[in-house]
């Protein structure tokens, strides 16, 4: 036991002085403008207000049923249930990699029971041996002098934590669009309930005409015009009861699960989104904290740790096999003195020729690296440009929705005065027909503007990589944990 316990600590010595071989890793410098140019800060944000990235998605929702149904969706929404669960494969996968840095010790027992047949017996006689072992030792531990192991081990970290922050890419963006998709819900709502005001208003307007037709004061175009006015409304009411209807599937399948009657929207009313604050000179630096950017760069450090193991491949490797333990053939003195024995094989194993196959290894782990460094640079690139356009967005939609809410108000007083000059028998229904059709535009302009503006609040959220609560678990956390080798007894 003695010479067992000496030949594993020498291998812990020689593995601990040992280093990979893989390139020291340097990020790639960012291929995109240092700051985010041409937009101004939020209105309305403090220096000490929250940053987009730091805000948790609770405080991004302000109204409490967008928030049940979010968090209904994080709970149900199979594709972040897989996700989670690749995280785990991961992790797992990881952990495997890296016990090879460590031998593997067993204990074995074993009894041999043999007969002798009286005709190959020395005695002339048959008889029966025993033979009863024990021995503790480990087999084919390979010795990570030039860090192959390593280096293997450092691949499978990175493809953990680049696995995590795809889970937490696929959270942010699931919250994103059950938010949207919420948001898009209550919009269709108010168009529907804007439609159907309209159409009762106007087949208000249609008796009221038809009546002056019979009296002789309307005339029959003036009826026709009014009727073409309710039908057209009556086919806007049709058509969002439909779109209502569709919102609600897809808002139900993204979460998941059946959504109750009083969780869903009416109209988007009140701000049901808050605006984080993002200042006039935004770092584009920001982006490096996105999960997809992350995910590339973690992905980007496996592909040059696999280097180290392929420029490891050309040197040689050394396994060691070796036990310590008893033997006897009889059990009740298996651990009396002068019973011990050991054994020590060390091997080795020389590349000599591999009909290049070892270079050909070493160049695709080049070119694999490479292509993750394109890859990385791209993710950074595709960042910026929807940063860029959720910033462009932000920078004019308060004007429009200030435009159009005037537009609005301008319109409803001129039907109006149209439908009092109708209505006093000065014009045609002609003119206040036009004036309610400007206005009924307008008013569907303004509440498609109002979704475009709450819809801004989540993309910036998205874009910007929110979400502080959006990480399932603490990396460095999980990263100690993964590495630590634990005994499988009792698993």
């Amino acid at each position: 036991m003695k010479g067992l316990t000496c030949l594993t600590a020498i291998a812990a010595v020689t593995l601990s002085g040992c280093a990979s071989m893989a390139p020291d890793y340097q990020r790639p410098a960012s291929p995109v403008a240092a700051q985010f140019q041409d937009h101004a800060a939020i209105a309305g944000a403090s220096a000490k207000s929250a940053q987009v990235a730091d805000l948790a998605w609770k405080d991004l929702m302000r109204d409490s049923r967008l928030q049940q149904v979010v968090a209904m969706a994080l709970n149900n929404n199979r594709d972040l249930r897989v996700a989670v669960l690749d995280i785990a494969k991961a992790r797992a996968e990881y952990r495997i990699q890296g016990a090879d840095l460590f031998p593997t010790i067993s204990a074995d027992g074993a009894e041999n029971v043999a007969k002798t047949s009286a005709a190959l017996s020395s005695t002339g006689k048959s008889s029966i041996s025993r033979e009863f072992t024990a021995s503790v030792g480990f087999s084919s531990y390979e010795l990570d002098l030039f860090g192959r192991v390593r280096s293997l081990k450092n691949e499978a970290l990175e493809t953990y934590l680049a696995t995590a922050e795809t889970e937490r890419s696929t959270r942010i963006s699931l919250v994103a669009e059950v938010a949207a998709d919420w948001l898009t819900l209550a919009a269709d709502y108010q168009h529907l309930a804007l439609a159907q005001k309209t159409l009762d208003s106007q087949r208000e307007t249609l008796k009221l005409t038809e009546y002056q037709h019979e009296q002789g004061v309307a005339s029959a175009l003036d009826v026709a015009s009014i009727q073409t006015s309710v039908e057209t409304a009556r086919a806007d009411v049709a058509t969002y009861k439909a779109q209502g209807l569709q919102d609600r599937n897809a808002l139900e399948l993204v979460v998941g699960h059946a959504i109750p009657e009083a969780l869903l929207p009416k109209n988007l009313g009140e701000t049901p989104v808050a605006l984080a604050a993002v200042p006039a000179d935004l770092d584009s630096r920001v982006l490096l904290l996105r999960p997809d950017v992350m995910s590339a760069e973690h992905t980007l450090k496996a592909a040059n740790a696999d280097i180290g193991a392929a420029r490891a491949a050309f040197f040689p490797t050394i396994s060691l096999t070796a036990s310590a333990g008893r033997g006897s053939n009889e059990l009740s003195n298996l651990f009396d003195s002068g019973n011990g024995t050991w054994s020590f094989a060390p091997s080795i194993s020389v590349p000599l020729f591999s009909a290049g196959g070892l270079k050909a290894s070493l160049q695709e782990s080049k070119i694999e690296r490479d292509i993750a460094v394109a890859d990385y640079e791209k993710a950074i690139q595709t960042a910026f440009g929807e940063v860029a356009d959720a910033l462009a967005v932000r920078s004019t939609i308060d004007e429009r929705l200030d435009a159009q809410q005037a537009l609005v108000k301008v319109a409803s007083r001129a039907y109006e005065l149209a439908d009092a000059r109708y209505r006093s028998g000065v014009d045609s229904y002609l003119d206040a027909l036009d004036a309610q059709r400007t206005l009924y535009s307008a008013q569907q302009d303004l509440i498609t503007l109002q979704l475009t503006e709450q819809s801004n609040r989540i993309t910036l959220y998205k874009v910007l990589g929110g979400g502080a609560d959006a990480r399932a678990e603490d990396l460095s956390t999980a990263q100690a944990s993964a590495a630590t080798p634990t005994s499988d007894a009792g698993e």
